[in-house]
């Protein structure tokens, strides 16, 4: 792991920096999540207002459990700012889990109008109109 290369190799110059976050993300893509909790904390130390690593932390933890922290990691993105659609997303699943459906409902409304225009966001897209549309009954779009 690039991390261990970094806290040990002295000699090691900006050339051989680790990515943190790109580290993170390819063990979370493992299911290696508390090593990648580990690496986004370091990316988040870098950049203490990295959004996109705030909100990897925030998959994490639900990954593993942690969902209190997971919900308060995306509230603290969206304090940050209103219209993080991945942010919205995550909670709105959280809040579903603890049966909190009209909270969990604005939060889909946000994510929709706010997604991404992009082939790898489509998924998450079509899952929040339906999950959207089973809420409401069909009876009300985005």
């Amino acid at each position: 792991m690039a991390l261990f290369r970094k806290l040990f190799d002295r000699s090691a110059g900006d050339e051989d920096r680790v990515d943190y976050y790109r580290e993170g993300v390819e063990l979370l893509g493992v299911g290696k999540y508390h090593e990648a909790l580990t690496s986004f904390r370091l990316a988040l130390r870098e950049a203490p207002s990295d959004q996109a690593v705030m909100q990897q932390i925030a998959i994490t933890y639900t990954r593993i459990g942690m969902t209190e922290e997971a919900s308060k990691t995306y509230r603290t993105v969206l304090e940050k700012d209103e219209h993080a659609a991945g942010a919205h997303y995550g909670l709105a699943f959280l809040l579903l889990r603890d049966g909190r459906r009209e909270e969990a409902e604005g939060h889909l409304r946000a994510f929709l109008s706010e997604a991404p225009d992009v082939p790898e966001a489509m998924r998450h897209v079509e899952h929040a109109r339906r999950t959207l549309a089973d809420l409401t009954g069909g009876r009300e779009g985005v």
